[in-house]
């Protein structure tokens, strides 16, 4: 166990002013994912923030008729919250085909969005990993890929981000608060939180070292039939190969994201526009410029087939 300093954040301010104290301090709540990563060495904290007792754990209605969800809400909570289960059904979905209830009763809304890639080659720290240590190279590529991004990827980097919360989060046009160190408070959208690897795959959100991530921004719902479907290897507690998160209205149109295939939760406002057209095209469009290896390029047809699944549910 490497040696590492602890201090507990009574407010924010507290939490942004401790992360400050070093280059490798950490933000540390359910630790559903960190622990297991200082475990093994992938991360090396020196310095861990324990902001589990800040007042971030409520969810409240907004004056446009939405919800702003504490960054410190837990998944078991989220997904039974009245609110979620009544008019945004696609999260509470995305949120049980998660995780075990153990970790959802730990794991918070914050965390979630910031879970780091279950890419065999990034946790296995005697392989090549350029997320890992940059500039090391990419087992991945010429390695074990069946369940690893098709599209969005690099020359550097083709590991998939993992959260189901993600997906559904970007089909509901979610927004992110946030709070740094100089006080500073900025809103973006799921869409503009996570980076695509180019050649920095170490960088995966445009989150500052100094930043928290405050709460989480639902706007009106807009009605629909609701659905996440989720393709993996065993019935439960596993890693998506494919999901789908979607809303669909009764003439047919709605809005799409997948997880799965891409190093963040995956959706094109033209993917959208085509989905009265059927499944092939928007998976096509979807799939623009995709690089699957010869292992995972099932997943573009399987994407296909299981979009084809969530349009017959919608349609009843």
């Amino acid at each position: 166990m490497r040696p590492f300093t602890f201090a507990r954040a009574n407010n924010t301010d507290e939490a942004v002013q401790s992360i400050q104290t070093s280059k490798r301090a950490k933000f540390i709540a359910g630790a559903t994912n960190l622990l297991d990563l200082m475990k093994l060495e992938i991360e090396k904290p020196d310095h861990l923030v324990d902001i589990s007792h800040l007042p971030l754990k409520t969810i409240e209605d907004t004056e446009e008729g939405g919800l702003r969800i504490g960054a410190l809400v837990t998944n078991t909570d989220l997904a039974a919250h009245p609110r979620i289960r009544r008019d945004y059904e696609v999260l509470s979905r995305a949120l049980l085909a998660g995780a075990s209830g153990q970790l959802r009763n730990k794991a918070t809304t914050g965390g979630n969005f910031l879970q780091r890639t279950r890419c065999p080659y990034f946790y296995d720290t005697n392989q090549a990993c350029n997320k890992r240590d940059p500039g090391s190279g990419c087992g991945a590529l010429q390695g074990f890929s069946r369940n690893l991004a098709v599209v969005g990827v690099s020359k550097s980097c083709i590991a998939q981000h993992p959260s189901d919360m993600a997906v559904a989060m970007r089909v509901l046009d979610a927004k992110l608060e946030t709070i740094d160190s100089e006080g500073k408070r900025r809103v973006m959208g799921v869409e503009e939180l996570y980076t695509l690897p180019g050649d920095t795959p170490h960088i995966e959100t445009i989150l500052k070292p100094n930043e928290l991530i405050t709460s989480v921004l639902l706007p009106k719902p807009v009605g629909g039939k609701h659905i996440y479907q989720k393709v993996r290897d065993r019935a439960s507690y596993a890693f998506a190969l494919i999901s789908i998160a979607a809303i669909i209205q009764p003439d047919g149109t709605g809005r799409i994201a997948m997880g799965g295939i891409a190093p963040q939760p995956w959706r094109k406002n033209e993917a959208d526009a085509l989905l009265t057209k059927g499944a092939k095209a928007v998976v096509d469009k979807l799939m623009e410029n995709a690089q699957p290896t010869e292992q995972n390029k099932f997943k573009i047809n399987l994407a296909e087939r299981t979009l084809e699944a969530v349009i017959r549910e919608s349609r009843g």
